[in-house]
């Protein structure tokens, strides 16, 4: 069966073929860990399922006079890993996607 030709590296300025996103020299700076290995495990997930079921609704539509379902438990404040800040149900907030997704792309 044929391969798939190789694409450039999304490196800007990179001239390596790849069969992945980046090559080997800069796969290696936009690595992610697993969500498993970033605490979003069985626990988190059953934490976040009890959370959306005590507050259903997203706070950012709320505060813009409109409703719609939560659907993801966002951290307020970034964790960075910080356990602590990762388990402080104060530091939650129920979103629904869209919210969720403007927040994260935003930076903020």
């Amino acid at each position: 069966m044929p391969r798939k030709p190789k694409r450039p590296c999304r490196y800007p300025g990179c001239p390596n073929l790849s069969d992945e996103v980046y090559c080997e020299e800069h796969r290696g700076l936009y690595a992610r860990e697993s969500a498993h290995r970033r605490g979003y495990g069985h626990e988190w997930r059953t934490a976040r399922e009890r959370f959306l079921r005590r507050n259903p609704l997203c706070v950012e539509c709320l505060k813009r006079g409109r409703i719609a379902p939560a659907t993801v438990v966002d951290h307020i404040v970034p964790h960075r890993g910080d356990e602590k800040l990762f388990w402080d149900e104060r530091n939650w907030q129920a979103l629904c996607k869209a919210c969720h997704d403007r927040k994260t792309g935003s930076g903020l």
